[in-house]
């Protein structure tokens, strides 16, 4: 078992040597990446990975993000204390700590019973007690506690279902990789006043889809 003290340490290390280099400089995500347990999160055998540049396996196909695009991705929907976050796609649990430790509450849908399950005992542990996890298919668009301050998607897409922006207050972010393998770009969407939204592009990346994502019409000839 490795110490605590490296845990410490390879923690510290993600941050200098991942995370900043990686244009994430606000203090308040930075603070909270140096505090969380990441390691508590990760599935026992990949333990000592927990800190490296790279995807996780969950089991049943599904993988962490990495340390660096998680930590993107807070920063850029820059998240206020009194503010309702829909995650789709509670995976391991981490993501959803991040942003319940930065808003007021946050609704987290995963598709597999399993993994909610888990989460659920990982967040009660590390007593995240703003969360309302639940299982079912978000993927295009979660309604029930709408309009949300905050949409993060932790799959990819290939197309942006509408009934996301839909669910968006005025000033509301939501931020997702859109596009499929091997050219994803991240986006965050702002909406700017009820049912109309502005897109900006962040970064090129490519991550695992969402399950029964809304599939781009293909041309027949």
């Amino acid at each position: 078992m490795m110490a605590q003290m490296d845990f410490e340490r390879a923690r510290f290390n993600m941050v200098e040597q991942q995370i900043r280099p990686w244009d994430v400089l606000d203090p308040q995500v930075l603070e909270l990446l140096s505090r969380m347990r990441r390691e508590d999160f990760v599935p026992e055998a990949y333990r000592m990975l927990a800190f490296a540049d790279l995807e996780i396996p969950l089991g049943k196909g599904e993988k962490m993000l990495p340390p660096k695009l998680e930590a993107r991705m807070l920063q850029e929907i820059a998240l206020k204390p009194d503010e309702t976050v829909l995650e789709v796609g509670t995976g391991s649990g981490y993501m959803t700590a991040l942003l319940a430790s930065l808003s007021r509450q946050v609704y987290s849908v995963e598709i597999v019973p399993e993994f909610s399950a888990a989460a659920a005992e990982k967040l009660r542990a590390h007593a995240q007690h703003n969360v309302t996890l639940e299982v079912g298919d978000a993927a295009r668009g979660w309604e029930r506690h709408a309009p949300y301050d905050v949409i993060v998607l932790t799959g990819s897409v290939p197309i942006l279902p509408s009934a996301f922006q839909a669910s968006l207050k005025p000033g509301g972010r939501l931020i997702a990789v859109v596009g499929e393998a091997p050219v994803m770009e991240a986006k965050l969407i702002t909406c700017v006043t009820a049912g109309a939204c502005r897109s900006e592009s962040l970064f090129e990346t490519c991550i695992p889809p969402l399950r029964n994502v809304l599939q781009p019409e293909r041309f027949v000839f």
